[in-house]
């Protein structure tokens, strides 16, 4: 019993850290809102949007184990759905200038409000969630490579539908002058949230499971294992978090079009976990947010410049270069991520702290038997 009772109290002590650990955070946040420029909160906020994205990745391709090559269009449902919500009347009456936008849409839209923009996200989330659903149901009939070719089929129909689909998304011109909603808090409170809900998935029943179909699917399914649920569970979570991402980054930059959605963004999410360590959710977020950090730094590479006598011209895409050769050396040194599968916990915290403990304790002992 008295096992049972520190189990349980070590588990309410996590809990109460956690929640002191979120409150730091959003206080910083408050900081950072006050002081910092505008650039660098763009930065701070899209790296957020990152860690909701390669999180809710994570954890159909790392912790499931199931090449997708889908988050793409689950973003873009996402996106297009808050862009539609939130874009005001007069702004869709002037973009909508080639075809009308079809009714209802045409003659409503969502105040630029707190709650009506937390309204719209989740609506987002919920799109993003249906297509995993119906995407799932005949993909994971497949497995490996074919999985992956059809669920990057799911994300090239969605681009074409973009651009095809004048009356409902206009096609290749996009949106402008959607309201820029996507505040610190936001961005950073959907991070919180997908690294929570994911975190937690991961460590549970649900997430043994999923952790067994990764390992051997055959295995899992002769111990007892619902092979299909706990792959549609995954996708189905996943592209709830993707179609958030994606309505998250539209108010960001204000704007939306088929190609902010290409396979580019699942490219650079698939780096994402790739380096921080597929199925490492502490690796996932350490690696989005020096991701979105990195590529503004790294604008540098495609700029212009002169080394002595020699003039370098500018190459557009030079940052997507240097990110692919980081991913070729990572796998042939750490085939596993810079985080393999470590979490950071605390638990993880605990043990080192009582290591260094014992340790001080140690080399004290030793210096008093010494001196005697």
């Amino acid at each position: 019993m008295g096992k049972h009772f520190f189990a349980a109290l070590r588990r309410h002590l996590n809990t109460f850290l956690t929640l002191m650990l979120v409150g730091l955070l959003f206080l910083a946040l408050r900081w950072a809102n006050t002081r910092l420029d505008d650039f660098t909160l763009r930065i701070l906020r899209t790296g957020a949007v990152y860690i909701v994205a390669a999180v809710s990745y994570n954890l159909i391709n790392g912790i499931t184990g199931q090449f997708s090559l889908g988050p793409n269009g689950f973003m873009a449902l996402g996106g297009y759905v808050v862009a539609l919500l939130m874009l005001p009347v007069p702004q869709k009456q002037f973009v909508w200038f080639l075809e009308p936008l079809i009714w209802p849409l045409n003659s409503f839209s969502f105040a630029s409000t707190w709650y009506f923009f937390g309204l719209s996200l989740l609506l987002a989330g919920l799109m993003g969630a249906f297509g995993a659903f119906l995407v799932g149901i005949p993909s994971f009939r497949l497995r490996g490579d074919y999985l992956a070719i059809a669920t990057f089929g799911f994300g090239e129909i969605i681009f074409v539908l973009a651009n095809n689909l004048i009356p409902l998304t206009n096609g290749p011109l996009g949106m402008k002058g959607i309201p820029e909603l996507a505040s610190v808090y936001w961005c950073f409170g959907w991070a919180v949230i997908a690294t929570l809900v994911v975190s937690n998935i991961a460590n549970s029943s649900y997430g043994r499971a999923m952790k067994a179909v990764r390992d051997d699917e055959v295995a899992a399914e002769a111990m007892g294992v619902n092979v299909f649920q706990a792959k549609m569970l995954a996708f189905v979570v996943s592209g709830f978090f993707a179609g958030v991402a994606g309505g998250l980054l539209v108010p960001l930059i204000t704007t939306i079009s088929p190609t902010l959605f290409t396979f580019t963004m699942t490219f650079n999410l698939l780096i994402i976990i790739v380096l921080g360590g597929l199925g490492s959710i502490t690796g996932s977020v350490i690696t989005a947010f020096s991701f979105a950090i990195a590529s503004e730094v790294l604008r540098a590479v495609e700029s212009p410049m002169n080394i002595g006598p020699i003039h370098i011209p500018g190459i557009a895409g030079m940052r997507m270069v240097v990110f692919s050769a980081l991913l070729v050396l990572l796998m042939i040194f750490y085939r596993r991520g810079i985080f393999g599968q470590f979490e950071l916990s605390w638990d993880w915290i605990r043990s080192l702290l009582t290591k260094a403990a014992g340790e001080e304790v140690r080399k004290k002992w030793t210096r008093g038997k010494t001196s005697s």
